[in-house]
């Protein structure tokens, strides 16, 4: 059982029994490698956001009703990614552009070139800002935007990681796939939107060991991946990205038990409701 954090106690002591829709997301895990080992890149949400305020948080964000138009694609086709998300062809769709946008949005991090072998990475300038913004007010689609500037979306360069769905006492809702992605070393830059206050990169190790002492932030699904691309590694990383190696998606939904009089959320492995994911798979990722 895990504790329910003081703000959790708070939702949790107001809370009616009205459970709250939850509203479908898409969160990218955005890695690069380095001599030292893996990097991840961090967001430090503003303390004022009304979600994850001051928490350190992967990109990402909700579903745009347009993220369901049709957008140049390179990769697997929506077909693949429904039996890969587990879920109908749009809403794959639709995560997968989601995905993308909002990495775009969040860091201005292009997952998109001009053609299927090549990719933009950090799109720095006035221009690219600009779309930045359209996009993320909702005022252009993902589609437009990439073919007003002959642009495909890279979908091969992602791969499916995880599925978390929030509480239900919680009174934001999201039910978010995790998708992760190994930028090229030339396309590592970056910069956050107004929705972050800092940015960084930082070795997976190191940031789980930093979260652990309580240096940084982070709600438990941020950890919990962290902690599992520390044990998977380079190597079993990019063999799930080229299609080397499977990883089932995993379903996570946290729900409330009491042990000993005491209320909290269930453990991870207690919260999985479908999976075919042994840890014991992750040696034979890194062997392949």
């Amino acid at each position: 059982m895990r504790p329910l954090s003081a703000r959790a106690r708070d939702q949790l002591e107001s809370w009616d029994g009205t459970v709250a829709v939850a509203r479908q997301a898409a969160t990218v895990v955005v890695t690069r490698e380095r001599a030292g080992g893996l990097e991840v890149l961090l967001l430090r949400r503003q303390p004022t956001m009304a979600f994850a305020a001051g928490m350190h948080v992967f990109p990402g964000g909700s579903v745009h009703d347009t993220d369901r138009d049709p957008a140049p694609w390179a990769g697997p086709d929506a077909q693949t990614w429904g039996q890969r998300l587990r879920c109908e062809v749009d809403l794959a769709r639709a995560l997968v552009v989601a995905a993308v946008r909002e990495t775009f949005e969040e860091t201005g991090i292009l997952i998109a070139g001009p053609d299927a072998e090549t990719v933009l990475g950090v799109c720095a300038g006035e221009e690219w800002a600009v779309d930045r913004l359209q996009l993320e007010s909702g005022g252009l689609a993902m589609g437009t935007f990439l073919r007003r500037r002959g642009l495909v979306l890279r979908a091969d360069l992602l791969a499916p990681w995880a599925h978390w769905i929030t509480p239900d006492f919680e009174p934001r809702r999201f039910d978010t796939r995790f998708f992760v992605v190994v930028l090229p070393e030339a396309n590592a830059a970056h910069s956050h939107s107004t929705e972050a206050d800092a940015s960084f990169w930082v070795g997976v190790e190191a940031a789980v060991r930093a979260a652990e002492r309580g240096r940084l932030a982070m709600m438990p699904p941020t950890l919990h991946t962290l902690r599992e691309l520390a044990v998977v590694g380079r190597e079993g990383l990019a063999a799930i990205i080229a299609g080397r190696a499977e990883r089932d998606l995993v379903t996570i939904a946290p729900r409330l038990v009491e042990i000993d009089g005491e209320i909290g959320l269930s453990s991870v492995e207690g919260s999985v409701v479908s999976s075919g994911f042994t840890p014991d798979r992750f040696e034979t990722w890194r062997d392949s």
